[in-house]
């Protein structure tokens, strides 16, 4: 189709009224422009939650997080806690509280092959096993 430029030079629009021949020009702009105008039935049809706030989020005051230790872990660093008043060492047996250290929760992961008696709020049924295997046993 052949342009009509030539024949509108002079004209301000180019024969195509106020806005149409700029980019977006008659449908109310680009992209999420006009949604709660020109866009308005597209908006109500397709996006019905496009404006507002939706859902809850907790306060970060009420939001905490576990401290945990994995089994493995704690037979790493049965010597650091005797280091730092954390634990005991009985006979052959370990004497431990996590929950004085700050920790929460006994993990299962990995293994352990020294006897512990461990003081702590929280334990997983692995870990539980797994410390009375080999010897030791738990304090909640």
């Amino acid at each position: 189709m052949p342009s009509r430029t030539k024949k509108m030079r002079g004209s301000r629009t180019h024969g195509r009224g106020k806005k149409a021949g700029r980019g977006g020009g008659l449908i109310g702009g680009r992209g999420q422009a006009g949604l709660s105008k020109t866009g308005k039935i597209y908006m109500l049809k397709y996006d019905r939650d496009h404006f507002g706030r939706h859902g809850f989020k907790r306060p970060q005051c009420v939001v905490k997080a576990n401290c945990t230790i994995n089994v493995s872990e704690l037979e790493e660093q049965i010597e650091r806690f005797v280091s730092m008043g954390f634990a005991v060492k009985e006979g052959d047996t370990y004497n431990i509280n996590l929950t004085d250290a700050g920790i929460d929760k006994l993990l299962g992961n990995g293994s352990i092959a020294v006897p512990v008696k461990v003081t702590v709020a929280q334990v997983s049924a692995k870990a539980r096993e797994k410390i009375e295997a080999a010897g030791g046993n738990i304090a909640e």
